[in-house]
């Protein structure tokens, strides 16, 4: 079958909830992927940061291979040997003491939403079923209907209500606005550190500490989804430790499996997670075996190749070279560590046609919000691999038209 055949396929039998780029991939390995045709591409989207590690990271292959040949899953009915050994890792990395596991990163911000209600009303002492939490404006969490439920984006919240109760929006990065939100019946801030879908949106210096210390006065949870952000995307390993603010609930993915399997999970001390009681919350496939083995890999990875400070090197270096290139269509670069967007101006005619002319010069990037390319490479990147990417992006950021 050649590429039309395949895109036919897709579109007559398949939802249209995307509008990929036309390219059918084949394999991927480390930076790299491969059409059907053989043609390689630097991968520099990473499945939205979930492939930190590469594609087919050895390691975390040969661990996947061998515990799909022992045990696969067990439910949480019983116990099994790799999600012990996750827990004591993710504490020992982390610093927070316990931690619950889930699947996809939409799955444990509910399981997020979950804890911080639940706290208010046994801890903090909020009436019944009158738990807010706070969230910002441009803000992605998820696509479930409750999550959606306090999304600033009027597509995708269209045609979907009713929605959630429980939600206040404020705007992103001004910190005035926290104060007046709150309320005795406040339970939480949930924030992106840096938002991602909303087109890589870097807050002011000084934010997340704010955030931190507001919500520490007013006994209010502090949320981080680090989803995108975690695990090294960002030069650090959270985006928060750029301010070395600690999060009272930390929520992890993506990355957490290496793109191999859905990991994700929550992370917070035994004050909070300890609230939750057997049988008020779960996933048959959270905490699987396999999973949790993935997932120790994938650590190991992040660690024992010191991706995080790669991302801060390399992630500069890329940033300071995009943002050198004499482009008439480009409005502002910005980002930390691999995680970088180019927002072009309105009169660009919109990043979706930088994405297709990048992708027929061997580099796959996808817009974001109309107007900005969004540049986020495995952290396994090197600076010669980088240039060769600049050689192909600088013709088409300064094309004519």
């Amino acid at each position: 079958m050649n590429t039309e055949e395949y895109i036919a396929l897709e579109e007559q039998y398949g939802a249209h909830n995307y509008h990929p780029l036309d390219v059918v991939i084949e394999r991927g390995e480390g930076v790299w992927v491969y059409d059907i045709d053989g043609k390689r591409y630097l991968d520099c989207l990473s499945a939205y940061s979930a492939l930190n590690q590469g594609h087919v990271h050895p390691q975390i292959l040969n661990t996947m291979v061998e515990q799909a040949q022992r045990v696969t899953l067990t439910s949480r009915a019983f116990r099994n040997d790799q999600l012990p050994l996750l827990y004591k890792e993710l504490s020992d990395l982390t610093g927070y003491e316990m931690a619950l596991p889930m699947n996809s990163g939409a799955e444990a911000v509910g399981t997020a939403l979950k804890l911080a209600r639940k706290w208010a009303y046994q801890i903090k002492g909020v009436s019944p079923n009158q738990a807010e939490i706070i969230t910002f404006e441009g803000n992605f969490h998820g696509r479930t209907v409750t999550i959606i439920s306090f999304s600033s984006e009027e597509a995708y919240r269209k045609d979907f209500g009713p929605f959630t109760p429980g939600f206040k929006v404020i705007p992103y990065g001004e910190t005035s606005a926290l104060p007046d939100a709150i309320t005795p019946n406040t339970a939480a801030v949930l924030i992106e550190p840096i938002q991602g879908e909303a087109g890589v949106i870097v807050p002011p210096d000084g934010f997340l500490r704010d955030l931190r210390r507001v919500c520490s006065q007013n006994n209010v949870l502090l949320i981080a989804d680090e989803i995108q952000t975690g695990l090294g995307r960002t030069g650090k390993l959270f985006a928060c430790d750029h301010e070395s603010v600690r999060p009272d609930v930390m929520i992890i993915g993506k990355a957490l499996s290496g793109g191999f399997y859905p990991v994700s999970a929550i992370l917070a001390d035994r004050d909070l997670l300890g609230l939750f009681q057997p049988g008020e919350h779960g996933s048959t496939f959270g905490g699987n075996p396999l999973g949790a083995a993935v997932a120790r890999a994938a650590l190991k990875v992040i660690t024992n190749e010191n991706l995080a400070n790669n991302s801060a090197i390399i992630g500069e270096y890329f940033q300071e070279r995009l943002a050198e290139i004499p482009s008439r269509h480009v409005k502002e670069v910005r980002g930390k560590g691999l995680l970088i967007g180019v927002e072009l101006k309105s009169e660009a005619g919109g990043a979706r046609r930088f994405a297709e002319a990048l992708k027929d010069n061997g580099v796959l990037v996808k817009e974001t919000h109309e107007n900005v390319l969004r540049f986020a490479p495995p952290l396994i990147i090197d600076k010669e691999t980088v240039d060769w990417a600049l050689e192909r992006i600088f013709p088409v950021l300064t094309m004519a038209s």
